[in-house]
């Protein structure tokens, strides 16, 4: 079994998500994490059972040891990032969503893409919650051509992180970017399709309002409808509210075609649901076909370890496993560079239409 050594680069509590689900795969090891906060990155070495504290990103690239990179610092920093890496023998990456957060930082990715000689992989492991990997298995053959997509999260608002970096657009390019690039990324996959007009409607109703920080009030919105039309002629919506945690599910997906209706249900974070419900909901997969009509439900265990190691419905494990057979030479890039930028161009866009009232082209 090969080894594949990893060097972090962030330690919060995504960064941590990623180590619990690294310790997963056998041969794959944490040997150096980087964070500029001391205490954060003291506890991810820690939890990564040994790994070397570095005390800037330089050391860490350095090291001779260190065969592949995770990126799990805030949105604003990971282009930076990704640029400096490039001045280091290149090495697999696998980064965090969003690629950027600006639209004036378009070209730099592109850029980037053209120049780096090492694969990197964006982290958009929403699609591989297992509900989600079964619907896109069947949606084709249920539907018969997929005409309407609705992707639908009703979840808790955005939860604290160090420097309250998420408070505000300019560090996390939004709402629509920093949460619903996953959608757009999943709209794009499950239509095979790419979009050409967006839609929205979005802003800050009930979360983050009596808050502050160095006088400043939060931003960063809540609440949005987003329509994306396809250039095959599908139509895509994406319905977002994070002010609803006391739903049974958070993420609902459905695809109607002329033959029938697919849709998939996923529960939030099993830390999260309250005890005094009982067990907590299991993912489900419902085909409605229109003739003979009837709804047929079937449930998607997750593997419970999987489950405790992360708030995705194993998806961060499955797609840590994909990338670990890239390192080693086994495996492709599923979630490219492109991927990724478009499916910050669509936040982006989104975020547009939203502001100015308007329709965007893309």
């Amino acid at each position: 079994m090969k080894t594949v050594n990893y060097g972090l680069i962030g330690c919060g509590m995504m960064g941590q998500e990623h180590i619990r689900n690294i310790a997963l795969i056998e041969g794959a090891r944490i040997v150096a994490v980087f964070d500029p906060v001391t205490e954060l990155a003291q506890a991810a070495a820690d939890l990564a059972g040994g790994a070397t504290v570095m005390h800037d990103l330089d050391s860490l690239l350095a090291r001779s040891d260190v065969e592949a990179l995770v990126i799990v610092s805030p949105n604003h920093l990971h282009l930076d990032q990704l640029e400096h890496i490039a001045t280091y023998p290149h090495r697999p990456i696998l980064c965090e969503k969003p690629l950027y957060t600006d639209p004036s930082q378009a070209a730099r990715v592109a850029a980037f893409a053209d120049s780096y000689t090492a694969p990197v992989w964006v982290a958009m492991e929403y699609r591989y919650m297992p509900p989600v990997a079964a619907l896109l298995q069947e949606v084709n053959a249920v539907t018969g051509g997929i005409k309407m997509l609705t992707i639908r999260e009703h979840r808790f608002p955005f939860l604290p992180k160090i420097g309250d970096w998420n408070r505000f657009n300019a560090n996390s390019g939004g709402t629509l970017v920093e949460k619903c690039c996953h959608f757009f990324d999943l709209m794009r996959l499950i239509l095979r399709d790419e979009p050409v007009r967006v839609m929205a409607s979005a802003g800050q109703s009930v979360n983050h309002l009596d808050e502050t920080y160095d006088g400043k009030t939060p931003d960063i919105w809540d609440n949005g409808y987003v329509i994306v039309d396809f250039a095959g002629g599908a139509r895509a919506m994406l319905e977002l509210c994070m002010f609803a945690e006391g739903s049974k599910f958070q993420e609902a997906i459905s695809a109607v075609g002329p033959d029938g209706k697919i849709e998939c249900l996923v529960p939030g974070p099993r830390r999260f649901w309250p005890d005094h419900l009982g067990p907590a909901p299991i993912s489900q997969l419902v085909v409605s076909p229109r003739d003979p009509a009837g709804e047929h439900v079937v449930e998607i265990e997750v593997d419970p370890t999987l489950l405790q190691a992360g708030d995705h419905n194993g998806s961060t494990f499955y797609q840590h496993r994909k990338f670990f057979d890239v390192c080693c030479g086994r495996g492709q890039i599923e979630v490219t560079l492109q991927d990724g930028a478009k499916a910050v161009a669509m936040g982006l866009a989104a975020q547009q239409s939203a502001r100015e009232g308007r329709v965007v082209v893309l």
